[in-house]
C-alpha cells in the first residue's frame, strides 16, 4: 500500500483516489503519524500531501523525521515538497511571485519520476513559498520561469519533491508521474481491484460476525444499500434491515427501495412508517440545526423501539453502518488534528444500543462503493442516485415543515429529476434537487391571479462535496423543467435556478 500523510490539503483525498485508480491501495494518515505506526502497515511508498500552512510559520505541521529512515520511497507534493526540503537541510523562502494555476514546467532529466515525458509539461501550481536551496545530496530536476527548484530528487534514497500537483486533471501528465512513482520507483503491485475488494469484504464479514445476527438501518442512499447487500451476501437471513420512513424522503423512495430488497431475498426487512411522529415534532420548527437534532433523536428513538419490539427474539450482536472513507476522515477519527466537519446521526447509535459496530465499506470512496455495487448486481439507477441528506426534505424546505410543503416539494423534485434523466443530463451532475422557499409570490395562470410558492432548483458539479460549482444545464432544458413543474405541481407558480458556488454558499439550503 501507499501511505498518504495529510497536511490539511483539500487534495489529500484526491491523491489517494488517483493512487487507487491506478490499482494500488492507498491509506490516509495524519501528517504526524509515528514512523513505527507507518512501518507496521508495511507501505511500499509514502506521499506527503500539500497543505494550507507555510513551513516558515512557527509550529507548522511536520512529519515524523524518522519516515526518511524507513527505506521506502517518499514523494513530497507542494507543501510536502517544501517540508521535505527544509527537514533534509534545504532552504524554503517566501517568494515575491506566487504561482496559482497552470504553468509550463521545464524538465531537466526525463528519468525516474519524469520517465516517458517530454521536457516541457503543463502542470498546476498553488503555492506562495518555494524551495530556494535544494538539500545536499539531492539534485534539481525541473523548474518554471519563476520557480527555480520546482522538482528535486535523491535517486539513491528514492526521495522526490515536486512543487506542482500531479493529482489534479489540470496537470496534463499527472497520472503518468504518479504511475512512475508507484510502479517504477516503489515497485507497487497492481492489486487494488474492485471485484476482489467485494470478495474480501464478504469474507471479512463472515469471519467477524460468525453465527451472530446483524441489524442495519437502510436510508435509501447508495452507501447503506451497498453495505446491506454485502452483509446479506455474507450472512443471509441473519441480517435485519430496518427502513425508517420519516415522511421526508423523495417521492416513491420507500416503495422503490423496499421492493428491490424484497425482490433480492431480504427476508428480514422491517419498514417502519414513523412519518406522523417526525412531522408532528417538526411542527413550527424553523431553525435548521434544531430540525436536524429533532430528526436525529427521533430516528434513534424509532430505531431503538423497533429493535426492542420486533427484533428482541434474535441474538443481534452487531449494528452495521454505511460509513465510507471520507466520513471517517471528516469525523476526525483518523487524525487528532483534523477539524470535525460533520457528525452523522447514526454515529451516536452505538453508545446507546451497546452493539459491536460493523462498517463493511469504511475503506471505500463513493465512486468505489458504486463500483462494488455494480459487481454485486445492483441496478445502476439506484447506485447512481445523487447524494441525499440524512434529514431528508426537511433541510430543503426552508422554514416550517408541513405536509402540504412536503408534498409540493416531492412532486417538484420528482419532475426535475425525471426531466434530467430523460435528457441524459442526470449522470453528468454530482447532485441535483429542488428546494422550496418559504414565500409566496404573485403569478398568472389561466387568466387568473395566483399567489403560490417558489421552487429553487440546485445542480452542482463536485468531487467530494467540499467545494462545488453550479452545473451549466442547457437553457432549453431549464425552460422545459420550469414549464413542467409549474404545469404539473399545484401550489407552485415560479421556478428559479441557483447559480451560487460552494463556497460561499452550501450545497443544501439548511
Amino acid at each position: 500500500m501507499i501511505i498518504v500523510l495529510n497536511f490539511g490539503s483539500q487534495f489529500a483525498h484526491l491523491i489517494a483516489r488517483r493512487v487507487r485508480d491506478l490499482g494500488v491501495k492507498a491509506e490516509i494518515l495524519p501528517f504526524d503519524a509515528p514512523a513505527e505506526e507507518i512501518a507496521k502497515l508495511n507501505p511500499v511508498g509514502i506521499i506527503l500531501s500539500g497543505g494550507p500552512a507555510s513551513v516558515l510559520e512557527k509550529k507548522s505541521p511536520r512529519p515524523d523525521k524518522r519516515i526518511f529512515d524507513l527505506g521506502v520511497p517518499v514523494l513530497g507534493i507542494c507543501y510536502g515538497h517544501q517540508v521535505m526540503a527544509q527537514m533534509l537541510g534545504g532552504k524554503v523562502v517566501k517568494d515575491e511571485h506566487r504561482e496559482f494555476g497552470k504553468e509550463e514546467l521545464e524538465i531537466l532529466s526525463p528519468r525516474r519520476l519524469f520517465a516517458g515525458l517530454s521536457k516541457k509539461q503543463t502542470v498546476w501550481f498553488s503555492h506562495g513559498d518555494q524551495v530556494k536551496k535544494v538539500p545536499m545530496g539531492l539534485v534539481r530536476t525541473a523548474y518554471t520561469a519563476s520557480c527555480s527548484n520546482a522538482a528535486f530528487a535523491d535517486v539513491q534514497k528514492n526521495f522526490f519533491g515536486i512543487q506542482f500537483h500531479p493529482e489534479v486533471t489540470h496537470t496534463t501528465n499527472g497520472s503518468k508521474i504518479l504511475s512512475n512513482f508507484l510502479f517504477s520507483i516503489c515497485k507497487a503491485k497492481k492489486d487494488w481491484k474492485i471485484a476482489s475488494v467485494a470478495t474480501n469484504i464478504i469474507a471479512q464479514i463472515q469471519d467477524e460476525v460468525g453465527e451472530n445476527h446483524v441489524v442495519v438501518g437502510i436510508s435509501g442512499g447508495v452507501d447503506s444499500l451497498v453495505a446491506a447487500t454485502l452483509i446479506h451476501r455474507a450472512i443471509g437471513n441473519r441480517l435485519h434491515a430496518v427502513f425508517v420512513d420519516t415522511g421526508l424522503l423523495r417521492k416513491g423512495e420507500v416503495e422503490q427501495v423496499a421492493s428491490y430488497l424484497k425482490k433480492h431475498g431480504f427476508k428480514q426487512l422491517h419498514v417502519i412508517d414513523a412519518s406522523r411522529t417526525f412531522i408532528s415534532r417538526l411542527k413550527g420548527v424553523t431553525d435548521p440545526e434544531q430540525k436536524r437534532k429533532i430528526i436525529g433523536h427521533t430516528f434513534i428513538e424509532v430505531f431503538e423501539k423497533t429493535i426492542r419490539n420486533e427484533l428482541k427474539r434474535y441474538p443481534i450482536k452487531y449494528l452495521a453502518q454505511g460509513t465510507i472513507y471520507p466520513d471517517r476522515i471528516e469525523s476526525a477519527s483518523t487524525s487528532k488534528t483534523a477539524a470535525k466537519i460533520k457528525s452523522h446521526h447514526n454515529l451516536t447509535l452505538p453508545e446507546k444500543l451497546g452493539f459491536n459496530i460493523l462498517e463493511p465499506i469504511k475503506d471505500l470512496y463513493k465512486d468505489e462503493v458504486r463500483r462494488v455495487g455494480l459487481t454485486l448486481g445492483l441496478p445502476r439507477e439506484l447506485l447512481w442516485r445523487h447524494p441525499f441528506p440524512g434529514p431528508g426534505l426537511a433541510v430543503r424546505i426552508v422554514g416550517d415543515v408541513t405536509l402540504e410543503r412536503i408534498h409540493i416539494l416531492q412532486e417538484a423534485d420528482a419532475v426535475f429529476i425525471d426531466q434530467l434523466r430523460k435528457s441524459g443530463e442526470y449522470e453528468k451532475i454530482w447532485q441535483a434537487f429542488a428546494a422550496l422557499l418559504p414565500l409566496k409570490v404573485v403569478g398568472v395562470m389561466g387568466d387568473a391571479r395566483t399567489y403560490e410558492y417558489v421552487i429553487a432548483l440546485r445542480a452542482v458539479d463536485s468531487i467530494d462535496g467540499m467545494s462545488a460549482d453550479w452545473h451549466k444545464i442547457p437553457n432549453e432544458l431549464l425552460e422545459k423543467v420550469s414549464s413542467a413543474i409549474v404545469g404539473k405541481v399545484r401550489g407552485v407558480n415560479r421556478v428559479l435556478y441557483d447559480i451560487t458556488q460552494k463556497p460561499p454558499a452550501t450545497i443544501e439550503y439548511e
